[in-house]
């Protein structure tokens, strides 16, 4: 029996829950915005809360994203559709450092979110990118990796929108409770030129608007809840993702009329 053969018995042992991921889903809730209500926010939380690990001098860090789609584009039409279980695929690098890559899988199940990762060297990953991902699974002891690289064969998922944003996340460790402050979102479908940098960008949202997310298991402990205000401000279901789908979509609409 050639490898080809094996590849598509382990996908469908995979199928049929063989191997199964004990998952814990977390309570994600979103706000988008504005700047001055988010600056009242961060004065409350730097009291109460630590900076991530992630974080550098001024509190915060870069994120530079790739989000994979499959050729149905199935990812953003479910996340349209409000489908109340979803996945995506993203590949992330901190900072200016793309030597240090991440496979990420998030799962969604309506307000509630399940997050896998693992590392991936830049060699795995412009193999995969080049469409050699046979080579990556055989080669690789991470399950994660392997069910992306299955999907990458089987359902063709491709890079579709890299999205870049600065963050500041404060963390509650014994409550595992972790906020983030996301700021000026941007787009680019240039996705060859992930790991270089070497791209233009999109603003994502509107100017001097930014993103609010908070995660947490069980329950959120009350004194971060009347910090973030969590009663007054309304809560929106949004994809990075979609969003920025939809700002690279608009932009060339209006170059084309230009």
């Amino acid at each position: 029996m050639d490898r080809h053969c094996h590849y598509f018995r382990w996908r469908k042992r995979i199928v049929r829950g063989e191997e199964k991921v004990i998952k814990k889903y977390r309570s994600e809730w979103k706000y988008c915005e504005e700047e001055a209500d988010l600056l009242a926010i961060k004065q409350k939380l730097t009291a109460l809360l630590e900076y991530d690990s992630y974080a550098e001098e001024n509190g915060k860090y870069t994120i530079h994203s790739l989000y994979f789609d499959d050729y149905k584009d199935t990812c953003a039409k479910e996340n349209v559709a409000g489908e109340g279980r979803r996945f995506k695929y993203r590949v992330r690098y901190y900072g200016n450092n793309p030597e240090k890559l991440w496979l990420e899988k998030k799962e969604k199940l309506n307000s509630y979110c399940y997050k896998r990762k693992c590392s991936i060297s830049p060699k795995e990953f412009q193999s995969i990118i080049d469409g050699n991902a046979f080579d990556v699974f055989w080669n690789t002891d991470e399950q994660l990796l392997k069910e992306f690289c299955i999907d990458t064969v089987t359902r063709r998922f491709l890079p579709r929108i890299i999205i870049d944003y600065e963050r500041e996340a404060f963390v509650e460790i014994i409550s595992n409770v972790r906020i983030t402050l996301d700021y000026n979102i941007s787009a680019s479908d240039e996705t060859e030129f992930f790991l270089s940098g070497n791209y233009f960008n999109i603003p994502v949202l509107e100017q001097k608007k930014h993103i609010l997310e908070v995660k947490f298991d069980d329950m959120l402990p009350s004194y971060i809840k009347t910090a973030l205000q969590a009663d007054v401000l309304i809560q929106q279901s949004f994809s990075k993702y979609y969003l920025g789908r939809i700002a690279v979509q608009d932009k060339k609409k209006y170059n084309k009329r230009m």
